[in-house]
């Protein structure tokens, strides 16, 4: 009796483990799913504070994904900073080329794609394309006519993307956890300014979307709820940098020890728009500055974090690379964490290599990168004005300008 038990028990585990096989198999090869298109008669209306507003927008949400170096528009780039568990892609083309772009997309269509993650032709964008559906109508529209401005990122710019390679992980996940988002039935009215609490919220958790990475994981993100999302703001989110050293993002809630409770308005605000905690030391990547955030927006977004339930967890910074026996410039380049947003050869995120063309003294280059932001308003680039020592700024701006050259040093392992 006993060996007939065992035999049907172990009959049901290997159905069942044929049967996760099976689907797991059907789910590798079927890759993300496919879903109806959606039919949204819209018309936006292309004025000059509509593209402006869009595009603070756009650079809040979108660029550093999209913005490809080598034409300086929203062309789409390789994504080597993207977490290793969700597989391979390359950002798409969102230039208003009407072959490998955009061009020819309705407005209704980019706001459905916008809104749900469901592109025209129903496949289901994958879980790191950002999805907007808390954004206020009017900001929707603003991105849409940014989008189809003669703005200098989306001038029409051919480049065909590769299609990602989502991993199984990602694919399982696009048919359990993630699923297109309700397309919006009702109007959506952004809070009034005035009200810097509820308008803080929504900055977080729509137009900035800061909760996304500073929660726990984006696989367990709630994007309609942000609030039940795991560890909401908490930080411990585990994201590469451009080197594929793993970052892990920030506390922000108020908790004195491990989140920002000790921090002033201030303080808060100078991190957000300049890249500088209080203690004088630097974010880094995938951590950027964000000028394209006013002051007052800055300052809503702390009133509204001084309110969020507080999460005790410390999370550690990274540590600077150490570069046995190199010069000094070179040392300096990986102690302040620059081959964090430029990589070993200077391209990165951002990219170096003209920095001899750029600025035509070490004085002019060592001007800028104390204060990036005076030389080129809504630049990613941290105020390093008081970060840097001063005995590190020439033999620093003397290596970033040889970026690029065939003389210089392999990056250390």
């Amino acid at each position: 009796m006993g060996k007939r038990i065992l035999k049907i028990a172990l009959g049901i585990v290997l159905t069942v483990v044929l049967v996760v096989a099976g689907a797991l198999l059907y789910i590798n090869a079927s890759g993300i799913p496919h879903y109806p298109p959606g039919k949204v008669s819209l018309k936006v209306d292309v004025t000059p504070e509509r593209v402006e507003r869009g595009r603070r927008t756009v650079q809040l949400l979108c660029a550093a994904c999209h913005l490809d170096n080598a034409t300086s528009s929203l062309a789409g780039k390789p994504m080597p900073d993207l977490p290793r568990q969700f597989g391979t892609s390359h950002s798409a083309n969102i230039t208003s080329d009407p072959e490998t772009g955009i061009g020819t997309w309705t407005d209704g269509e980019l706001a459905y794609l916008l809104r749900t993650g469901v592109r025209r032709d129903g496949r289901y964008t994958p879980p790191w394309m950002v999805k907007l559906p808390l954004m206020a109508d009017e900001d929707v529209l603003d991105v849409i006519a940014f989008l189809r401005s003669d703005d200098p990122l989306v001038r029409p710019i051919k480049a065909k993307r590769p299609a990602c390679e989502p991993s199984l992980f990602t694919k399982v996940l696009s048919r359990v956890a993630f699923k297109p988002l309700p397309y919006p039935t009702a109007a959506i009215v952004a809070p009034d300014p005035s009200d810097r609490v509820a308008y803080g919220r929504y900055l977080v958790q729509a137009r900035a979307a800061c909760f996304s990475c500073h929660s726990a994981d984006f696989a367990t993100l709630d994007e309609l709820v942000p609030e039940r999302s795991a560890g909401y703001l908490g930080g411990g989110n585990a994201m590469p940098d451009m080197n594929g050293r793993i970052v892990k993002t920030a506390n922000i809630t108020p908790d004195p020890e491990t989140g920002i409770g000790k921090w002033s308005e201030d303080e808060f605000v100078r991190l957000v728009r300049f890249g500088v905690r209080p203690d004088r030391t630097v974010i880094v990547y995938p951590m950027v500055p964000f000028p394209e955030l006013t002051d007052s927006e800055a300052s809503a977004i702390y009133a509204y974090l001084r309110t969020v339930p507080p999460i005790r967890n410390r999370v550690s910074r990274p540590e600077a690379t150490v570069v046995a026996g190199a010069d000094a410039g070179r040392a300096a380049y990986y102690r302040y964490g620059c081959n964090d947003c430029h990589g070993d050869a200077g391209v990165g995120l951002y990219d170096l290599r003209k920095g001899a063309t750029d600025f035509a003294t070490d004085d002019e280059l060592i001007a800028y990168i104390r204060h990036p932001e005076l030389k080129k308003p809504g630049v990613k680039m941290p105020t390093w004005d008081g970060v840097i020592a001063e005995a590190d700024y020439a033999p620093l701006a003397a290596y970033a300008r040889q970026l690029g050259t065939a003389s210089r040093p392999p990056a250390p392992r």
